[in-house]
């Protein structure tokens, strides 16, 4: 009977690395969108120059404030957050500006239960132009996209780290395990 003979170890080593840097380098939104999208420009650039960047595909991110269905579609109103080559969101800068985001009723809904505050997204829209609304009692002029495709990331799980155990001050001479003493010294000091 033939002894099968199995692949090194090596191999598989190899081909697992590659699978992980082709899958890391993916963008979050389809290729073609991201080569169509205008990815460099900021929300303070697009107020400024409106009439330039009306009906042009543009990539942004942002922290959604509030999620609510229209008859037109899912309205979405976040915080704007600037996104790299890949659609990954860069942080939080020094203009703290909102947008709107409408995404049409024709494509779906979005359940303001799972757009909820505080989620992630990145999105591609088409800039449409300025809708007025408030942000609490101040007047706001929303800079208006139409969702051409979102992508909306995962929630954010808060870690917890707990403290260092550390016994209490009168029973640290009965802790049998004091920190860096030798066996033999733990057992013939004198408490004071």
């Amino acid at each position: 009977m033939p002894i099968l003979k199995s692949k090194k170890p090596w191999y598989y080593l190899i081909l697992t690395f590659i699978t992980l840097i082709v899958f890391s380098c993916a963008p979050v939104l389809t290729k073609e969108i991201m080569q169509a999208g205008i990815r460099d420009v900021s929300l303070t650039t697009i107020i400024k120059n409106p009439d330039y960047y009306r009906g042009k595909l543009i990539i942004i991110g942002g922290i959604i404030i509030n999620t609510k269905l229209t008859p037109e579609g899912s309205l979405i109103e976040a915080i704007y957050i600037p996104v790299d080559y890949r659609g990954y969101l860069k942080g939080i800068g020094t203009s703290h500006h909102r947008f709107l985001a409408l995404f049409p009723k024709e494509s779906g809904i979005l359940d303001p239960a799972i757009f909820k505050k505080d989620r992630e997204i990145t999105l591609a829209g088409e800039f449409i132009g300025f809708r007025s609304g408030k942000i609490d009692e101040m007047d706001y002029s929303y800079p208006y996209f139409k969702i051409r495709e979102l992508y909306l990331w995962p929630e954010k799980i808060p870690a917890y780290i707990l403290p260092s155990y550390y016994p209490p001050y009168p029973y640290w001479w009965d802790y049998p395990y004091w920190w860096d003493e030798p066996y033999w010294w733990r057992h013939r000091h004198f408490r004071p």
